[in-house]
């Protein structure tokens, strides 16, 4: 058990996981470096745990003490009491859940790990906006996508926003880096993927007659929000729309992926 310790200076050396975590630049270079990611909320941190993701340490407000008593005192790690004022002057915010944990990462998985026993996955090229990454993870899970590849410039999955977003999404669909991009997804190819890419462009099929197809195995390819899909992205796969009504010729990247993954997980 735990022993909830009292911290009341932001300078504590104890809380350094916590330190700046409104400074995404700092963070998304620091996090992966020393092994760590933030869980926010009791939620989430429970999620977290169940996924299998050891604690390092847990900062909580008196008042989420009795909410979180079954998992402080199953913890092994250090369990930090303070006021919300000291947890706001540490993280640059208030801490309105009350509760924040700093996780072991896991290692990185390869693609090809992956591939085996799938049938949809989500492929993602340059998504670098962490409130999309988590919300397209968070549909992913709900209609039963099968794993996440990431291209090497998309947000990170395990960045705090992107966790919280995705209500803990990301520790339950599995996901890995494709480094050589876009040549790495000649291995879902390889592997009797149908590449499909996702895009409003003039030409492409509506994403139903594919689904009507029902392809055995397919990968469906999203851009960024506003530029899309790269040339050579589109050059690697078939092009596949969701067809829109009242003028409106594209969706967010998040509602668009929940569209084409309730369509592809029915086929």
């Amino acid at each position: 058990m735990a022993e909830p310790l009292p911290v009341d200076s932001p300078d504590d050396p104890r809380l350094h996981d916590y330190t700046d975590l409104t400074d995404v630049q700092l963070r998304r270079t620091r996090e992966p470096a020393e092994g760590l990611f933030i869980a926010e909320g009791e939620k989430v941190i429970r999620r977290a745990l169940e996924a299998g993701y050891a604690m390092r340490s847990m900062l909580l407000s008196e008042k989420w003490l009795g909410p979180m008593r079954d998992v402080v005192e199953s913890a092994t790690a250090p369990v930090y009491l303070t006021t919300p004022q000291t947890a706001e002057a540490v993280t640059g915010y208030h801490v309105h859940r009350g509760a924040l944990a700093s996780m072991e990462r896991a290692p990185e998985r390869e693609p090809a790990e992956l591939l085996d026993g799938a049938r949809r996955i989500a492929v993602l090229e340059s998504v670098n906006d962490h409130t999309n990454v988590g919300a397209v993870f968070r549909s992913a899970a709900a209609l039963g996508m099968d794993a996440v590849l990431l291209s090497p410039d998309c947000a990170d999955p395990l960045y705090r926003r992107s966790v919280k977003v995705s209500m803990g999404a990301v520790f339950a669909v599995p996901y890995a880096r494709v480094e050589r991009w876009p040549h790495g997804l000649d291995a879902l190819r390889s592997a009797g993927f149908r590449l499909l890419a996702l895009t409003p462009r003039a030409g492409s099929q509506p994403i139903e007659d594919v689904v009507d197809e029902r392809p055995e195995r397919a990968a469906l390819l999203l851009g960024a929000e506003g530029t899309g899909l790269t040339a050579r992205a589109l050059a690697a796969s078939e092009p596949v729309r969701i067809p829109m009504a009242h003028g409106v010729d594209s969706l967010n990247v998040a509602a668009a992926a929940a569209v084409a993954f309730y369509a592809l997980t029915r086929a």
